[in-house]
């Protein structure tokens, strides 16, 4: 098989593993040896100098032993497979990164044969990146359950980050629709990957050539969302334990994309994004703004409501803690308010400082005010037409959330060829003749015309 046909069909298999996350390690270029990473954000973020920083996100093989029931690259499936060779894949990802396609790697693959015999493929193409090429770039590595602790460690000494995915928030799920997996060969090396980071494994067949640790940037997970029966409550309550168990850098919610026809499951009308949006903004809540889990949501209210970010919902149904006087409020207060964030409630503590701040004030400091406004007063005095009822404030929000969302909330998961995405009046090109990339933050990956990419593979020799 050409070597465009393999990227095509790996790169598209690959779409529905999310990788949108920060680096979280740091390494500085080195003479003689290729790339760089920063604590700043990857795939579809911006770093902190304000740069786009991609990856390519690729399947090793999309040929798999299991048969899971929402898997486009089930064993059942009439697809066509393709697997690269560990060369194949090094030449690939270092003939992108030269082109400043990319900045680094994120690597899965369905299991071919067995776990070890697809991690040890695994760790040959990017030992081959590492030590031959000398690529110090960023690589995000999927680690498949049921793989051996010695590979695993090799594995980890290898790429930036690692994760396993957990697939679903229950075991009864998971052995539903995936019964070749079950969710002890998930959980054990989730916790053998945290000891591992703690205790700095080193493989001894790699430190002769190198000292590294083991992955730098921790480890993450994905579950998919809307498949199974699972409330948000659960998932919410889920995704608080493993960070708090395991030590998680990211949790990653994925929308149920209906690639399969199988009566075990659900039939969607459409890919439920909105839900998957709210969950990320409930888990940012947890992670960054001091809530916790029952404060978002609880039994009584098993779903987040749709209409309404988690905050607002949450504000709404404590107003007697409003409204919110932002020149006598402290942090922690501060950043309950609606649309306030932590920059935000950083910037108010500094700038009251000099003086008494009013609504002109909190605009020019970047504050959301189209939803703090109802929530707060500067100097006892709300914002002009504010109507401080909790039902008129409400629907006033959730009129914001439905002029927004069929613009917001795309209907499914974007390839790395879809050229159809490239929208020239917002000042996005394809790629050109001078290898100009096309990137959106949030929305869109790494967008190509189809002569770029047969451009980019023809330089292995097509």
């Amino acid at each position: 098989m050409e070597m465009l046909d393999k990227l095509t069909i790996l790169a598209d298999a690959a779409k529905y593993d999310v990788a949108c996350t920060s680096c979280g390690v740091d390494r500085k270029a080195k003479k003689g040896q290729l790339g760089s990473t920063t604590r700043a954000g990857i795939c579809h973020s911006f770093s902190a100098d304000g740069r786009c920083i991609t990856l390519l996100k690729v399947l090793l093989s999309n040929a798999c032993s299991y048969d899971c029931a929402y898997c486009v690259n089930r064993r059942s499936n009439d697809v066509p497979r393709a697997t690269f060779s560990a060369r194949e894949l090094a030449e690939l990802t270092i003939g992108f990164y030269r082109r400043n396609y990319i900045e680094g790697l994120f690597l899965s693959s369905g299991v071919l044969r067995n776990p070890d015999y697809t991690t040890e493929r695994m760790c040959e193409a990017i030992a081959l990146l590492r030590d031959e090429y000398g690529f110090r770039g960023y690589i995000h590595a999927k680690a498949i359950p049921g793989t051996s602790e010695e590979l695993l460690i090799r594995l980890g000494v290898l790429a930036d980050r690692m994760s396993i995915n957990i697939e679903f928030p229950s075991a009864q799920s998971l052995n539903l629709l995936a019964p070749g997996k079950a969710r002890q060969s998930i959980i054990q090396p989730m916790r053998f990957v945290r000891d591992g980071i703690k205790a700095n494994y080193q493989d001894k067949r790699l430190s002769t050539v190198r000292r590294t640790r083991f992955a730098p940037a921790g480890q993450s997970t994905q579950m998919i969302i809307g498949a199974s029966p699972e409330s948000d409550f659960q998932i919410l309550k889920l995704s608080a334990s493993l960070y708090q168990t395991f030590e998680m850098r990211r949790v990653f919610f994925s929308a149920y994309i209906p690639v399969n026809t199988n009566p075990l499951l659900p039939p969607v009308r459409e890919v439920p994004l909105l839900r998957e949006h709210r969950l990320y903004q409930a888990d940012w809540l947890m992670r960054f703004y001091g809530f916790d889990v029952t404060e978002v949501i609880d039994e009584r209210h098993p779903y987040l409501d749709l209409q309404i970010d988690p905050k607002a919902n949450w504000a709404l149904n404590h107003i007697d803690e409003f409204p919110i006087e932002i020149n006598r409020a402290p942090y922690e207060s501060l950043l309950r308010i609606p649309g306030v964030g932590v920059r935000g409630a950083s910037r108010i503590v500094m700038a009251r400082r000099e003086r008494r701040l009013r609504f002109e004030d909190l605009c020019r400091l970047n504050i959301i005010l189209k939803r703090a406004r109802y929530f707060i007063t500067c100097n006892g005095v709300f914002a002009p037409d504010v109507i401080f009822d909790p039902l008129h404030i409400y629907e006033q929000l959730s009129r914001v959330t439905k002029q927004n969302q069929s613009n917001k909330f795309l209907k499914g998961q974007l390839s790395l060829f879809d050229a159809s995405c490239v929208n020239n009046s917002d000042g996005i090109g394809s790629v050109s003749g001078q290898e100009q990339t096309a990137i959106r933050s949030g929305k869109f990956g790494l967008l190509e015309t189809p002569a770029a990419v047969e451009q980019v593979a023809s330089y292995a020799g097509k």
